[in-house]
């Protein structure tokens, strides 16, 4: 009788373990450890309707849309006022050179606080809120240093160039509606991130 124990399978539950934030390897005895036969960093999955296993599940699309507008609320209104009184009133859609250099500021304002919110906590403001976080695709762990400000570029930064930046913008935040199996946006395959839940 062998005394080898077989693989887990579908049926059992994920041992999220004690810390969220910490992703548990892929099980002895898959093929290759990383980057196993479906191609994934996650190694082989015996459940191919659970791509991230052993990682909490992925953050809900409404999450995290109601994030982003919390967030973008909380730079906004204040770099808006400011600018307001420093330029003395200005139209945000007139293209002028006043709302040209609002527009600049709010996304420089913006990639600042994302980038240093993502490295630090892996969350902002309006994450923590909606209970979601930002995780390494390849461990589970916070986007601390490069990575957290990549994201954070990639999402904030495009809206300084003309026209295109915000064409750019509009199909980076959409793209995760489609994308198939992490729900990334493009900012998250810049970064090798996912958005995932933050809740016990």
């Amino acid at each position: 009788m062998s005394t080898d124990q077989p693989p887990p399978g579908s049926d059992e539950p994920r041992d999220r373990g004690s810390d969220p934030f910490a992703k548990h390897p892929p099980t002895e005895g898959t093929s290759g450890g990383t980057g196993g036969t479906n191609g994934t960093p996650y190694g082989e999955h015996r459940d191919e309707g659970d791509p991230l296993a052993g990682m909490p599940p992925l953050a809900h699309l409404g999450r995290r849309l109601i994030a982003r507008i919390i967030d973008a609320l909380l730079i906004g209104i204040p770099v808006g006022l400011i600018m307001a009184a420093i330029l003395g009133g200005y139209d945000p859609v007139d293209g002028s050179a006043r709302s040209s250099s609002v527009t600049v500021v709010y996304a420089l304002v913006y990639f600042v606080y994302e980038g240093l919110m993502l490295t630090r906590y892996g969350q902002t403001v309006g994450k923590k809120a909606m209970k979601i976080r930002v995780a390494m695709l390849e461990n589970g762990q916070p986007p601390v240093g490069q990575p957290g400000w990549v994201r954070a570029g990639v999402y904030a930064l495009p809206e300084i160039v003309p026209c295109c930046g915000f064409i750019f913008w509009l199909i980076n935040v959409l793209w995760c509606t489609w994308d198939r199996p992490y729900r990334q946006c493009l900012h998250d395959k810049a970064a090798k991130t996912v958005v995932v839940s933050a809740a016990p």
